[in-house]
């Protein structure tokens, strides 16, 4: 195929031109020069000084995991479906529902997150005795009380735990880099950074554990906060910590372990959990919610009656709750952490599955444009999402601000297949050898196990 006759490429990467114009810097190139050009960007950004990366809830997609709006419609189902559901929360589930269905005539409701806010906010009002004011105006009758309140968030918290508890699967391990799980090939190509500059730090608003199980089976060594083993708590202090070679391994000389990252959850996790003042964090067996996803409203509705009785707090709420919680450790850290790190020189942002839907979080992004180094690519699937023309609006900042999103006539055949995170992680970002070394070792691991299974089955028969 010639040059002249060669398909056009599947992406845009929409950023300001050397005409100082924004426009799509992969215009008129064919598949295979964008695919080079864009490659060569990419890993010219990732040799930055610091790299920092945000992702949002579309990164657990692929694994089962949900949208905020897909999320907020199955939580409400579940919760409506309860044989114990307070006849005063009903209403409140139908107004939200009524804001979100007629958005263009009611104006654009607030964000789920803030929703919940007002909800658990409520209870903190409800639950104090110095508060200056003792209730607040609910939609129907009869107005909830604390206990219907505090059922109310008891649920969404289960519901939200549940819809969260995913598992990675390890089932395509023995193929190759391009369809194992999208969180496996984006954290190998991550950690290949040259050890010699600034540490990964990944921030995500996720509150699955997909990063976690992705890190440990990859043997990513990372620091989440916490420290401890069997019941770890949280300790801030461990961020300025890092993992290095003894000198005697290195001939005298100590250096860094090349394998390691910073991993912050903004808005907690569903492994996380309240002891007194502490935060502890210890990992569930989510074995038993494998089959939640699948199940009907009522189905979920009965199943979360027990794990409402035998599952610890979850971290936190989804919620922009500042007053009662982010303000308070370990969410006021956290938060500061972010802001910092998008402060320093030479720092490239990587914007993965995120829809700039949370206010406190897009102001800490946009605040950062102001740091004359900061260079910025968010990934977006829909190319007629709000948030390009978002990131259109920092021309003005130079060019450092860049979307990259499928082409219209892509989108239109294959909608959200290109610029998704899977995508992403397994074709744009430039391949890395450790990665091919680790599924070879993986296939070889399974090969000696198939073949040791048959020995010991016959032993315990001759047994």
């Amino acid at each position: 195929m010639t040059a002249a006759t060669a398909a056009p490429t599947n992406y845009q990467l929409i950023g300001v031109a050397e005409d100082g114009k924004v426009g799509d810097l992969l215009a008129g190139l064919d598949q295979r020069q964008s695919r080079i050009r864009l490659q060569a960007l990419i890993a010219e950004w990732l040799r930055m000084e610091q790299l920092v990366v945000l992702t949002g809830s579309g990164t657990s997609v692929s694994s089962g995991g949900k949208t905020m709006a897909n999320l907020e419609a199955a939580v409400f189902d579940t919760i409506e479906a309860m044989s114990d559901l307070p006849l005063s929360i009903t209403p409140i589930l139908q107004r939200r529902r009524i804001n979100v269905q007629h958005a263009d005539m009611l104006g654009d409701p607030i964000g789920f997150e803030a929703w919940l806010s007002f909800v658990t906010n409520a209870l903190v009002v409800a639950d104090s005795s110095g508060a200056p004011f003792t209730a607040v105006s609910w939609p129907g009758s009869p107005a909830p009380t604390t206990e219907d309140l505090r059922w109310f968030v008891d649920r969404l918290r289960m519901a939200i735990f549940a819809e969260c508890a995913l598992s990675l699967s390890d089932t395509e391990l023995a193929t190759n880099a391009h369809n194992i799980a999208p969180q496996l090939a984006f954290l190998s190509k991550l950690v290949a950074r040259d050890s010699n500059l600034g540490r990964t730090h990944l921030f995500t608003l996720n509150y699955d554990t997909l990063f976690e199980q992705a890190l440990e089976l990859l043997g990513i060594q990372y620091f989440d906060g916490f420290t401890g083993r069997a019941d770890a708590r949280f300790d801030p202090s461990v961020y300025g910590l890092d993992i290095y070679y003894p000198g005697e391994v290195a001939e005298g000389r100590v250096r860094r372990f090349d394998k390691f990252l910073h991993f912050y959850k903004l808005h907690g996790s569903i492994h996380w959990f309240e002891e007194g003042l502490e935060m502890r964090a210890r990992h569930p067996d989510l074995r038993p919610l494998r089959a939640y996803a699948a199940m009907t409203a009522a189905e979920k509705a009965a199943a979360l009656a027990p794990l409402a009785a035998s599952t610890r707090s979850v971290g936190i709420l989804p919620t922009a709750n500042k007053f009662a919680q982010t303000l308070a450790m370990p969410y006021a850290h956290l938060f500061r952490s972010f802001q910092v790190r998008l402060g320093i020189p030479q720092t490239f942002l990587l914007v993965l599955g995120y829809g700039f839907g949370d206010d406190h979080i897009s102001r800490i992004i946009e605040n950062a444009l102001m740091n004359p180094s900061l260079v910025m690519l968010v990934v977006e699937p829909n190319p007629n999402s709000p948030v390009i023309e978002r990131v259109r609006r920092y021309k003005d900042l130079g060019k450092r601000s860049f979307v990259l999103c499928p082409t219209a006539g892509t989108f239109a055949l294959n909608p959200f297949e290109h610029a998704t995170f899977d995508d992403f992680a397994r074709t744009v970002m430039p391949d890395v050898q450790w990665l091919d070394d680790f599924l070879r070792l993986r296939r070889f691991e399974k090969q000696i196990a198939a073949s040791a299974t048959p020995v010991a089955d016959a032993g315990n028969a001759d047994g």
